[in-house]
């Protein structure tokens, strides 16, 4: 019995355990290397980094099929009409928390400084030359969130351009104003577009069936594509890091930042789920909510276990529905949608995590670049619960936003597997406390709402993508 457990748990845990193992012996081979010799040439760096290199651009390549497959499959098949007050309440409670998550957690990070402080750039006319002006920049961010061309918007992105007049004055407000389009997917768009179509599916189920189902099955394949490439992993971990072992100026120094980094997240993680969403449930129940979090214990644990989101999804539905008592039909409801689409944790950290490399960079992000990283990883939150490690994927399109290469994730890589279980725990709980909160604010709609038609239809119940995948 105990034999076929450990087998089980190893089986279940394998991904994570060769990365892990991958992570430690890239650290011994690259402090051996830089024993035997101090200093390797860029080519030699290039060789080695050859096979992560290669996993990058197979993670890239899927990003934005997986990305707008998984909205429109998370938001297509539910029954928004069912219950209007209860749908309503739940994505109120899915963004705002979202929003709140990635606020802190950009707070913590700038506070912090965890990847140092950058380069500060004083010089206000040259950023003004690139439209970076806070006005420009926002009204940027809105035109990007409804693109003119949809196949334009999967490679380009638009800006505005300031250009001194003759008269060359000083007030940035007069200067000539052009636009561009400069090259970078325009993932605010995409999202934005993908998130009305998967609405407008929703309103018309009866009238599009077969299509949602195409849809449904293409996200399915995506999630194949993904499950096969992410158990390349530890062998492009193993030379992601080893190729930064290489190039690295003090590997101190470095590691000592990458800890920073963790406390960050930890910290921001910590604020959300034991603080804020605490003092929510408490201000819509006035009740206890520290007694709550332990009747989700059990939820909690398999979150940190299995560091998914839907494996944990039977256990967190039976303990919100036994232990701490939420409707039957909230549960149904919100558990479900939440595992799907509410990723505090996952939000906080692509947030953190980008701007964490930008530091290292020692790149100086305008207010523009900071709003740009806040709707980017809330949006870029919707939809990817069912992708194994969907926080590679996603931050990586955080970071081609602010321009950012994908190649500066490798060390973030190397240390997800810890970050991973802590996102996923805020997930969870986030879903839990939203269940309770959602109740507290519904009752007069569920007195009127029969039991059998309570529960949304969704595909969660049969879609694939409920395996066991990290989240």
């Amino acid at each position: 019995m105990v034999n076929s457990r450990l087998k089980a748990s190893i089986k279940r845990n394998l991904l994570t355990i060769l990365t892990i193992s991958a992570v430690i012996l890239s650290i011994i081979v690259g402090i051996s290397m830089r024993v035997s010799h101090s200093s390797y040439s860029p080519r030699v760096v290039m060789y080695v980094n050859f096979i992560g290199d290669l996993f990058l651009r197979m993670i890239r390549a899927i990003t934005l099929p997986l990305i707008i497959s998984s909205v429109i499959a998370a938001i297509a098949p539910l029954d928004i009409s069912l219950s209007k007050k209860i749908g309503t309440h739940a994505i109120i409670y899915i963004i705002s928390t979202t929003v709140i998550a990635v606020i802190i957690g950009i707070i913590l990070v700038l506070t912090i400084k965890p990847g140092g402080k950058g380069i500060e750039n004083d010089n206000v006319e040259e950023r003004e030359r690139q439209g970076n002006t806070i006005v420009d920049t926002m009204l940027d961010l809105l035109r990007n969130l409804f693109p003119p061309n949809i196949v334009q918007a999967t490679l380009q992105t638009y800006q505005t351009v300031l250009t001194p007049p003759d008269n060359n004055t000083d007030n940035v407000y007069e200067w000539d104003i052009s636009s561009k389009y400069v090259d970078g997917t325009n993932m605010l768009g995409i999202i934005s577009v993908s998130i009305i179509f998967a609405i407008t599916l929703s309103t018309i189920r009866s009238k599009v069936t077969n299509l949602v189902s195409v849809l449904l099955e293409f996200m399915q394949a995506m999630m194949k594509i993904v499950q096969v490439i992410i158990w390349i992993t530890p062998v492009a971990v193993f030379f992601l890091i080893l190729a930064k072992f290489l190039e690295m100026d003090d590997i101190v120094d470095v590691f000592s930042k990458l800890g920073l980094y963790v406390v960050t997240v930890a910290s921001g993680i910590f604020i959300q789920g034991f603080i804020f969403l605490p003092a929510l449930y408490f201000g819509f129940t006035r009740k206890n909510p520290f007694k709550f979090l332990g009747q989700i214990g059990p939820a909690i644990l398999t979150a940190i276990g299995t560091s998914s989101s839907l494996a944990t999804l039977p256990v967190s539905m039976q303990c919100v529905e036994e232990n701490a008592g939420i409707d039957p039909r909230v549960v149904r409801f919100m558990l479900p949608l939440g595992a799907t689409i509410n990723m505090n944790g996952t939000a906080l950290y692509e947030a953190v995590a980008a701007i964490f490399i930008a530091q290292l960079k020692q790149m100086d992000l305008s207010i523009g670049n900071v709003v740009a990283i806040v709707l980017t990883a809330t949006a870029a939150s919707i939809g990817t619960a069912g992708v194994p490690q969907a926080g590679l994927v996603t931050l990586i399109m955080v970071l081609d936003t602010i321009g950012i290469p994908a190649e500066d994730v490798s060390l973030i890589i190397a240390i997800d597997w810890i970050v991973g279980r802590l996102r996923t725990t805020l997930n969870v709980m986030g879903d839990a406390y939203g269940a309770a909160i959602i109740e507290a604010t519904s009752r007069s709609e569920l007195e009127k709402l029969p039991l059998h038609n309570a529960k949304v239809e969704s595909e969660s119940d049969n879609n694939p993508s409920t395996e066991v995948t990290s989240s």
